[in-house]
């Protein structure tokens, strides 16, 4: 029997949380990763309020309304992430999936003076002109006006480094958002690995990095297999997950 577009989303949406965890790319019961159900991208999924990513199960994804304030009051909603994600998902259609996380190696580049990826390699080149970012970290992002600042900084791109904070990944795909998350921190990982070592770094040109970025965007569909293959693991680990 096929599954209807929310029942989908939840489970990959369950499922990428479970990722993430297995990983270890969490941070404690915080952060939050959220997928529109509706055209206009106003209803959508968001994992609960400080419920650890390896025990969310499908049937947890709460449903909510960006244009419903009373959602801020539910006890499962937690404040930063309905500022965060409901301003998103209330202001920006094209946002079908967004991630938020606080994983090491990406929040240690976005605590520096200026934040930035160069390009070294294929993994950091992903992101070559295309991450905005965020220098004016003003505590927790608990109200819709921090809310509305955060998501008028993507303007063009798909990603934003936010400084002294952590990233947000946003597509219009959970497994493409999954695996640019991935890949991330990755590059950030190979990154502060580079700079670790004292040496200069040898920068990519400008046009091969922007080749290997296009590169990236020409096959969606090995980010989309990456996640999918992760996704039968953590099935396979706990069927749960589906629940």
């Amino acid at each position: 029997m096929s599954l209807s577009l929310e029942e989908q989303l939840r489970i990959d949406l369950a499922a990428s949380l479970r990722i993430v965890a297995h990983l270890g790319m969490h941070e404690a019961v915080a952060n939050h990763f959220s997928a529109a159900v509706s055209d206009d991208g106003k209803q959508f999924l968001m994992n609960p309020k400080w419920k650890h990513f390896s025990r969310v199960c499908a049937s947890d994804m709460l449903l909510l309304d960006a244009d419903d304030a009373s959602n801020a009051e539910r006890p499962e909603v937690d404040a930063t992430a309905w500022s965060i994600h409901g301003q998103l998902h209330q202001r920006l259609p094209h946002v079908r999936v967004a991630m938020h996380l606080h994983p090491v190696y990406t929040t240690a580049i976005a605590t520096m003076k200026n934040p930035h990826i160069p390009a070294i390699d294929q993994n950091t080149a992903r992101y070559f002109n295309r991450m905005s970012v965020d220098t004016l970290f003003g505590g927790m992002a608990n109200t819709v006006e921090e809310g509305a600042r955060l998501s008028g900084l993507l303007k063009n791109n798909s990603r934003l480094l936010m400084g002294n904070h952590g990233v947000m990944v946003t597509s219009t795909d959970i497994g493409v958002a999954f695996d640019d998350i991935w890949t991330l921190e990755r590059a950030c990982q190979i990154l502060v690995a580079a700079w670790s070592t004292g040496q200069p770094l040898n920068i990519l040109p400008d046009e091969v990095a922007e080749k290997t970025a296009r590169d990236w965007e020409s096959i969606p569909d090995f980010s989309r297999q990456h996640f999918e293959e992760m996704k039968q693991l953590m099935i396979v680990q706990d069927p749960s997950l589906l629940d």
